[in-house]
Protein backbone atom coordinates (compact mmCIF):
# COMPACT_ATOMS: atom_id res chain seq x y z
CA UNK A 1 0.00 0.00 0.00
CA UNK A 2 0.94 3.65 -0.69
CA UNK A 3 0.43 6.67 1.34
CA UNK A 4 -0.43 8.47 -1.86
CA UNK A 5 -3.56 6.89 -2.33
CA UNK A 6 -5.09 9.38 0.04
CA UNK A 7 -5.55 12.91 -0.78
CA UNK A 8 -2.91 15.33 1.36
CA UNK A 9 -5.67 16.60 4.01
CA UNK A 10 -6.03 12.84 4.84
CA UNK A 11 -2.44 12.53 5.01
CA UNK A 12 -2.30 15.37 7.28
CA UNK A 13 -4.69 14.30 9.51
CA UNK A 14 -3.55 10.96 10.26
CA UNK A 15 0.21 12.24 10.58
CA UNK A 16 -1.00 14.81 13.40
CA UNK A 17 -3.19 11.88 15.12
CA UNK A 18 0.46 10.06 15.34
CA UNK A 19 2.27 13.28 16.41
CA UNK A 20 0.25 14.25 19.09
CA UNK A 21 0.70 10.69 20.53
CA UNK A 22 3.97 9.98 20.14
CA UNK A 23 5.40 11.44 22.93
CA UNK A 24 2.62 12.33 25.47
CA UNK A 25 -0.09 9.92 26.90
CA UNK A 26 -2.66 12.16 26.83
CA UNK A 27 -5.67 11.54 24.53
CA UNK A 28 -5.65 12.82 21.91
CA UNK A 29 -8.56 15.17 21.19
CA UNK A 30 -10.52 16.91 18.15
CA UNK A 31 -9.29 20.20 19.76
CA UNK A 32 -5.90 18.93 19.18
CA UNK A 33 -6.49 17.24 16.18
CA UNK A 34 -8.14 21.11 15.02
CA UNK A 35 -4.64 22.81 16.20
CA UNK A 36 -2.09 20.93 15.00
CA UNK A 37 -3.65 20.79 11.37
CA UNK A 38 -4.68 24.95 11.45
CA UNK A 39 -8.57 24.16 10.68
CA UNK A 40 -11.23 25.01 12.47
CA UNK A 41 -13.14 22.66 15.17
CA UNK A 42 -15.77 21.89 12.94
CA UNK A 43 -13.37 20.89 10.13
CA UNK A 44 -11.43 18.84 11.87
CA UNK A 45 -14.53 16.89 13.25
CA UNK A 46 -15.70 16.07 9.49
CA UNK A 47 -12.51 14.90 8.50
CA UNK A 48 -12.16 12.86 11.22
CA UNK A 49 -15.48 11.14 11.17
CA UNK A 50 -14.69 10.45 7.45
CA UNK A 51 -11.45 8.84 8.35
CA UNK A 52 -13.50 6.76 11.00
CA UNK A 53 -15.71 5.53 8.44
CA UNK A 54 -12.65 4.37 6.27
CA UNK A 55 -11.58 2.41 8.97
CA UNK A 56 -8.39 4.46 9.53
CA UNK A 57 -9.48 5.91 12.93
CA UNK A 58 -11.37 4.61 16.55
CA UNK A 59 -13.32 7.88 17.94
CA UNK A 60 -16.17 7.25 20.18
CA UNK A 61 -18.15 10.31 20.90
CA UNK A 62 -16.37 12.07 23.14
CA UNK A 63 -13.56 9.62 23.95
CA UNK A 64 -10.00 10.18 22.59
CA UNK A 65 -9.33 9.60 18.58
CA UNK A 66 -6.82 6.76 17.94
CA UNK A 67 -5.69 4.96 14.86
CA UNK A 68 -6.17 1.90 13.70
CA UNK A 69 -3.97 -0.21 12.22
CA UNK A 70 -4.13 0.35 8.74
CA UNK A 71 -4.70 4.01 9.93
CA UNK A 72 -1.32 4.24 11.71
CA UNK A 73 0.90 2.69 8.91
CA UNK A 74 -0.39 5.13 6.66
CA UNK A 75 0.49 7.91 9.06
CA UNK A 76 4.06 6.03 9.67
CA UNK A 77 4.73 6.48 5.84
CA UNK A 78 3.78 10.37 6.19
CA UNK A 79 6.00 10.94 9.55
CA UNK A 80 8.50 8.86 7.51
CA UNK A 81 8.66 11.21 4.49
CA UNK A 82 8.17 14.21 6.57
CA UNK A 83 11.67 13.39 8.78
CA UNK A 84 13.51 12.27 5.65
CA UNK A 85 12.92 15.43 3.92
CA UNK A 86 13.45 17.45 6.94
CA UNK A 87 17.06 15.36 7.24
CA UNK A 88 17.84 15.92 3.88
CA UNK A 89 17.06 19.64 3.90
CA UNK A 90 19.47 20.39 6.58
CA UNK A 91 22.51 17.68 5.94
CA UNK A 92 22.16 18.55 2.43
CA UNK A 93 20.96 21.28 1.58
CA UNK A 94 22.40 23.44 4.65
CA UNK A 95 19.22 24.55 6.41
CA UNK A 96 19.07 25.20 9.75
CA UNK A 97 17.00 23.10 12.06
CA UNK A 98 14.32 25.88 13.15
CA UNK A 99 13.66 26.28 8.56
CA UNK A 100 12.22 23.07 7.72
CA UNK A 101 9.40 22.14 9.19
CA UNK A 102 7.07 24.01 6.86
CA UNK A 103 8.97 23.08 4.13
CA UNK A 104 8.71 19.41 4.70
CA UNK A 105 5.04 19.89 4.81
CA UNK A 106 4.78 20.80 1.38
CA UNK A 107 7.51 18.62 -0.13
CA UNK A 108 6.07 15.26 1.64
CA UNK A 109 2.87 15.39 -0.29
CA UNK A 110 4.67 15.67 -3.85
CA UNK A 111 7.26 13.32 -3.40
CA UNK A 112 6.75 9.79 -4.48
CA UNK A 113 7.41 7.11 -2.69
CA UNK A 114 10.43 6.19 -5.22
CA UNK A 115 11.98 9.38 -4.30
CA UNK A 116 12.10 8.96 -0.34
CA UNK A 117 13.56 5.49 -0.64
CA UNK A 118 15.94 7.04 -2.78
CA UNK A 119 16.52 10.20 -0.16
CA UNK A 120 16.99 7.44 2.47
CA UNK A 121 19.95 5.41 0.98
CA UNK A 122 21.84 9.18 -0.68
CA UNK A 123 21.78 9.60 3.85
CA UNK A 124 22.53 6.53 4.59
CA UNK A 125 19.54 5.73 6.25
CA UNK A 126 19.26 7.58 9.11
CA UNK A 127 17.52 6.71 12.77
CA UNK A 128 16.94 10.21 13.52
CA UNK A 129 16.00 13.26 12.13
CA UNK A 130 17.59 16.90 12.86
CA UNK A 131 15.14 17.52 15.93
CA UNK A 132 15.83 13.77 17.41
CA UNK A 133 12.27 12.55 16.42
CA UNK A 134 12.87 8.59 15.01
CA UNK A 135 12.91 7.92 11.61
CA UNK A 136 10.76 5.21 10.69
CA UNK A 137 12.51 2.16 8.40
CA UNK A 138 10.93 1.03 5.41
CA UNK A 139 8.87 -1.54 7.22
CA UNK A 140 7.41 0.67 9.45
CA UNK A 141 9.76 0.20 12.76
CA UNK A 142 10.10 2.95 14.86
CA UNK A 143 12.97 2.62 17.52
CA UNK A 144 12.76 5.09 20.76
CA UNK A 145 15.65 6.37 22.34
CA UNK A 146 14.66 6.48 26.32
CA UNK A 147 14.37 10.16 27.54
CA UNK A 148 13.50 11.78 30.23
CA UNK A 149 12.27 15.87 30.18
CA UNK A 150 14.74 18.22 30.93
CA UNK A 151 12.44 19.31 33.51
CA UNK A 152 13.24 16.31 35.28
CA UNK A 153 16.89 16.28 35.37
CA UNK A 154 18.54 17.68 39.04
CA UNK A 155 21.00 20.60 39.06
CA UNK A 156 24.40 19.33 39.07
CA UNK A 157 23.58 16.30 35.86
CA UNK A 158 25.66 16.42 32.44
CA UNK A 159 22.88 14.98 30.28
CA UNK A 160 22.79 14.36 26.58
CA UNK A 161 20.01 15.90 24.42
CA UNK A 162 18.20 13.80 22.43
CA UNK A 163 15.30 15.64 21.05
CA UNK A 164 13.72 18.93 20.83
CA UNK A 165 10.28 19.63 19.49
CA UNK A 166 9.99 21.60 16.40
CA UNK A 167 7.01 23.37 17.34
CA UNK A 168 8.57 26.90 18.21
CA UNK A 169 11.04 27.58 15.55
CA UNK A 170 12.32 31.07 17.52
CA UNK A 171 13.37 28.22 20.59
CA UNK A 172 14.69 26.49 18.58
CA UNK A 173 16.85 29.04 16.92
CA UNK A 174 17.26 30.55 20.23
CA UNK A 175 18.51 27.65 22.27
CA UNK A 176 20.54 26.79 19.17
CA UNK A 177 22.43 29.85 19.50
CA UNK A 178 23.04 28.90 23.23
CA UNK A 179 24.70 25.46 22.30
CA UNK A 180 21.90 23.34 22.31
CA UNK A 181 21.64 20.62 19.65
CA UNK A 182 21.09 17.08 19.59
CA UNK A 183 23.16 14.46 20.34
CA UNK A 184 25.39 17.43 22.75
CA UNK A 185 25.66 17.12 26.22
CA UNK A 186 24.08 19.91 28.98
CA UNK A 187 24.93 20.85 32.86
CA UNK A 188 21.78 21.72 34.55
CA UNK A 189 22.74 24.32 37.24
CA UNK A 190 21.09 25.26 40.32
CA UNK A 191 18.46 27.99 39.35
CA UNK A 192 16.84 31.35 41.11
CA UNK A 193 14.68 30.09 44.33
CA UNK A 194 11.49 30.13 43.11
CA UNK A 195 11.95 31.09 39.75
CA UNK A 196 10.30 27.85 38.36
CA UNK A 197 13.00 28.25 35.41
CA UNK A 198 15.90 25.18 34.48
CA UNK A 199 19.28 26.83 34.03
CA UNK A 200 22.06 25.13 32.26
CA UNK A 201 25.76 25.41 30.03
CA UNK A 202 26.27 23.44 26.81
CA UNK A 203 29.10 21.84 26.58
CA UNK A 204 31.60 24.42 24.94
CA UNK A 205 29.37 27.42 25.86
CA UNK A 206 30.45 29.26 28.25
CA UNK A 207 27.20 31.32 29.01
CA UNK A 208 24.43 29.56 30.74
CA UNK A 209 21.12 29.11 29.09
CA UNK A 210 17.93 29.72 31.44
CA UNK A 211 14.35 28.18 30.06
CA UNK A 212 11.06 28.72 31.57
CA UNK A 213 9.77 25.25 32.63
CA UNK A 214 7.40 25.17 29.74
CA UNK A 215 10.47 26.00 27.04
CA UNK A 216 12.37 23.17 28.89
CA UNK A 217 9.34 20.68 28.58
CA UNK A 218 10.27 20.93 24.54
CA UNK A 219 13.38 19.16 25.49
CA UNK A 220 14.35 15.65 26.00
CA UNK A 221 17.37 14.62 27.10
CA UNK A 222 19.20 10.95 28.22
CA UNK A 223 21.29 9.68 31.46
CA UNK A 224 25.22 9.56 30.16
CA UNK A 225 26.54 6.20 30.15
CA UNK A 226 29.51 7.27 32.37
Amino acid sequence: MSVMELSESNQDYLKAVFGLGEWSEDPVTTSAVAARVGVRLSTASDAIKKLTDLGLLNHERYGAITLTEEGKQYAIAMVRRHRLIETFLVDVLGYGWDQVHDEAESLEHAASDFMIERLDALLEYPKRDPHGDPIPSADGIIEFPETILLNEVEPGRTVRVERVSDDDPELLQYIFDHGVQCQKTVTVQPSAPYSDTITLIADGHAEPLTLGRAAASFVRVSELNL
